[in-house]
Formats: C-alpha cells, sequence, structure tokens
C-alpha cells in the first residue's frame, strides 16, 4: 500500500510539472513586436498589476538609463568630475546603481527627494548628472516600497506613486529652468533656436510620468474592483463548476 502511494504521489507531481511546464510554453509566446518580457518561474508568482508593476518600472529605469546618457552627452564635464576615464565606464556604473536605487556616494544619507534638491542645487560642486538622475531613481524605487519586480504580497500605494510623478515633473521643471549664478543651465538638455528643436528630454520624463500615472491610477482602482467583484458575485449568483 505504501508503495501504490508513493507510486501515486510521483505520478502527480510528475503530471503536476508537466502541466506547468505546458503553461509556460504557452503563455511565453508573445508577439516579438511588443516590448514583453520573457517568460520566467518568478510570474507565477505575479498577479495581473504585479506584472503591470514590473514592466513599468522596468521601463522606467530604461528611460532613466537614457536619460543618464543624454545628459552625459550634452554635459561631459560632469562625469569628468566624478573622476571616469571615459563616458563608457561612468554610463555603467551609473545604470547599475539606477537599479539598486543607489545615491552618489558624497550624498550617502540622504535619499530620494533630498538628493534631487541637491543636485538641482546650484552650488553643488559634484557631478550633477549622476547625483540628478540617482535621485530620481530612488525616489520611484522609494515610491514602491523599495523593490523593483513585484509579487502576490508585495504592497504598493497609489498615493505614494501618484507623488512620485508629481516629483518627476518637478524635477523636469528644474532641469529646464534652473540657473548658475552667471544665468547658465545646471544642465544642458532640451534645446530651442537657430533651426535645432531638440525635445527629447522633455519626451522621455512624459513616458515616465505617464507610466506612474497610470500605475497609480489602477493601483487606486484594483482595491476597489475587489469588493465590486466580490458584490458582483453575490448578485448573480455564480454557480462552481462540477466536472
Amino acid at each position: 500500500m505504501t508503495v501504490l502511494r508513493l507510486q501515486a504521489s510521483v505520478h502527480w507531481r510528475t503530471g503536476w510539472l508537466a502541466v506547468v511546464l505546458a503553461l509556460a510554453g504557452c503563455v511565453s509566446a508573445s508577439d516579438p513586436g511588443l516590448p514583453g518580457e520573457p517568460m520566467s518561474a518568478d510570474q507565477f508568482a505575479q498577479s495581473d498589476i504585479n506584472r503591470l508593476q514590473t514592466l513599468a518600472m522596468r521601463d522606467n529605469l530604461d528611460s532613466l538609463d537614457r536619460l543618464l546618457e543624454k545628459l552625459y552627452r550634452r554635459n561631459p564635464g560632469q562625469w569628468r568630475k566624478a573622476g571616469f576615464m571615459d563616458l563608457k565606464a561612468a554610463l555603467e556604473q551609473g545604470r547599475a546603481r539606477i537599479r539598486q536605487g543607489a545615491v552618489p556616494k558624497e550624498l550617502e544619507g540622504l535619499q530620494d527627494i533630498e538628493v534631487l534638491s541637491v543636485a538641482m542645487d546650484p552650488r553643488y560642486p559634484g557631478d550633477r548628472v549622476a547625483a540628478f538622475v540617482l535621485g530620481l531613481s530612488s525616489t520611484i524605487i522609494a515610491a514602491h516600497g523599495g523593490v523593483i519586480r513585484f509579487h502576490v504580497g508585495d504592497s504598493v500605494k497609489a498615493r505614494h506613486v501618484f507623488n512620485a510623478a508629481r516629483n518627476v515633473e518637478i524635477a523636469a521643471w528644474m532641469l529646464a529652468s534652473r540657473r548658475d549664478a552667471q544665468g547658465q543651465p545646471l544642465l544642458l538638455s532640451n534645446e530651442l533656436g537657430d533651426g535645432v528643436a531638440n525635445l527629447s528630454f522633455e519626451r522621455e520624463f512624459g513616458r515616465i510620468i505617464a507610466r506612474l500615472d497610470l500605475e497609480a491610477v489602477l493601483l487606486d482602482e484594483s482595491l476597489r474592483r475587489i469588493g465590486i467583484n466580490y458584490v458582483q458575485g453575490l448578485l448573480f449568483f455564480n454557480f462552481l463548476p462540477v466536472r
């Protein structure tokens, strides 16, 4: 009897594993033209809203990567301040620190909006590009509870995500408007005039803000839908399947 039970248990587990692998194969097929994500084991621990949050965070961090490179290219003196030998080295370290929510070493002890405030202070002598972009990264990640991949059980407040979107708006305005004592921009970004129009910075900020705003709305709505779905189940009295 014990042997039969053991065999049955092994067959059940093997069958269940086959089903999971088959499902993984099915759901991993996606349109190669869309910016999705390959199938991974942790996706079985993610709800729909977790998937949206994870993809939105991935895309926002990618946007910060692009802002880092754009700002360094327009302001090469900034990465030289930090002692890097070339742009490539500055970008490699910057991109790694973006995903950690880290701040510049000289600003350790400060976080998120505090770093942003220092970055846009005309008196700040350090690498202003790193401080600005890492301040944005720290702000966005802090609004999500320090998490960049989300799973069932993770709790993110819609209000914090909404506030992060507003902070990105303020940071974008500061980038475009703050000047030093000589009236020069603290950092060169968007460019208009003499037949040249470079608004790529504005577009990247717009993408980040739009993702955060949509996520905040969906997070708020998801809480409401839990109650609505329960009431709908009672009203329409959904029978449970028997075969």
